[in-house]
């Protein structure tokens, strides 16, 4: 993996996140996904290691939890 993969949810605190990841790394070098909109990767998230998000997946597989707005069990439904 070349590139980091932002996990969110759409809510407020995921959006300020996801502003503030595009400001510091660079639209270039991250693929964001919507977990909210985009139930399909829920899987892969967790399989990465995401167990709330929003949540940075770096290129080397560390993932870092940010700011806590939701688990991804909320996020299942």
């Amino acid at each position: 993996m070349s590139k980091s993969i932002f996990y969110h949810a759409g809510c407020p605190v995921c959006i300020s996140a996801e502003h503030d990841v595009l400001e510091l790394v660079g639209a270039d070098n991250v693929e964001i996904v919507n977990i909210g909109e985009n139930k399909s990767r829920i899987s892969e998230a967790e399989n990465a290691g995401v167990k709330s998000v929003p949540a940075l997946l770096t290129p080397k597989g560390n993932v870092l939890h940010l700011n806590y707005g939701a688990s991804i069990a909320d996020v299942k439904g």
